[in-house]
């Protein structure tokens, strides 16, 4: 009995931050969904932006109503880029975010500000270039989702859903951060068919005609700018950390050069591990070549599918 406690308080101690996490993620989406209803311009200046892309694109990139079309003469093409559009995206992300808390704890900081990073970014873009999708811009473009199902946007949704915010696409933007994030820290060969998710969103989102190839466009540079911000802040914050790291290792009152300084390697403290961005490592996901907390190893490192 005692030890069953003991095992159950463990699992809830370890439950407890990462429900914390995911329940704080899940009110800055919600913020973000109630942010875009809140800039809402109504469908004028949005359709405006919808033609003069559309007229843009033309001069650059293939047309959105002839893929659509191709692939509509596909049996149930509409139906599963329905499903996909709607169940994957934000599960997906979720999913990434809850393996790296558990497997990879010392990358999911910075996933999750670059996520953070680029949704803001995103709500930023949807104020300043209100954009009416395919589906509603009236270039022939067939709304899959009316007439196919089901749809991200039910009738019940009309009054709390900002369907004029094409720009930029962020089931693209978190898409590509998904396939990154489990590239860049899984060594797993199953790494390439999860980095599949990527592409194949691109030709969901079109197909369903919800963008332009213009919105996946402008959410792979902003995020490439959200990775290079919270690059950035990451070594600014290792740098203060190893400046007081080292004035820690030195100890209060000793100056520069003093006998502190010329004790042998072994005799001074050593200053706490760090990830990238200058967090102190408490991974618990395994033990790697008898260091503890470091990541399970590769052969069984990919739990998402």
């Amino acid at each position: 009995m005692v030890g069953g406690a003991a095992v159950g308080g463990a699992v809830r101690g370890r439950l407890r931050p990462l429900l914390t996490e995911m329940g704080l993620l899940a009110v800055l989406f919600a913020f973000y969904k109630w942010g875009r209803t809140l800039i809402e311009q109504g469908p004028g200046q949005a359709m405006a932006n919808a033609h003069l892309l559309w007229g843009f694109e033309r001069e650059w990139l293939p047309s959105e109503v002839g893929f659509q079309h191709w692939a509509l003469g596909w049996d149930h093409a509409a139906l599963l880029a329905n499903i996909y559009y709607v169940s994957v995206h934000f599960p997906g992300t979720a999913l990434l975010l809850i393996w790296l808390y558990v497997r990879h704890r010392s990358s999911y900081a910075r996933v999750r500000n670059e996520l953070v990073a680029l949704t803001a970014a995103g709500l930023v873009v949807h104020t300043m270039f209100p954009l009416a999708p395919p589906r509603l811009a009236g270039i022939g473009a067939v709304d899959t989702m009316l007439t196919v199902g089901p749809s991200a946007y039910p009738a019940a949704a009309d009054g709390i859903a900002n369907q004029y915010a094409a720009m930029p696409s962020l089931h693209i933007g978190w898409a590509i951060l998904v396939a990154v994030a489990v590239v860049r820290v899984s060594r797993s060969r199953w790494r390439w068919v999860v980095a599949l998710h990527a592409p194949l969103t691109v030709l969901v989102v079109v197909v369903t005609a919800n963008h332009y190839w213009t919105d996946g466009i402008v959410a792979a540079l902003l995020l490439a700018g959200a990775m290079a911000l919270v690059s950035l802040a990451g070594r600014m914050r290792q740098a203060v950390n190893h400046a007081a790291d080292a004035h820690e290792s030195r100890g209060p009152g000793r100056p520069r050069g003093g006998p502190a300084d010329r004790e042998p390697r072994a005799a001074r403290p050593v200053p706490p591990a760090r990830d990238g961005h200058g967090d102190r490592v408490h991974d618990r996901g395994g033990d790697r070549e008898g260091v503890p907390g470091a990541d399970a190893p590769a052969s069984d490192d990919l739990v998402l599918a």
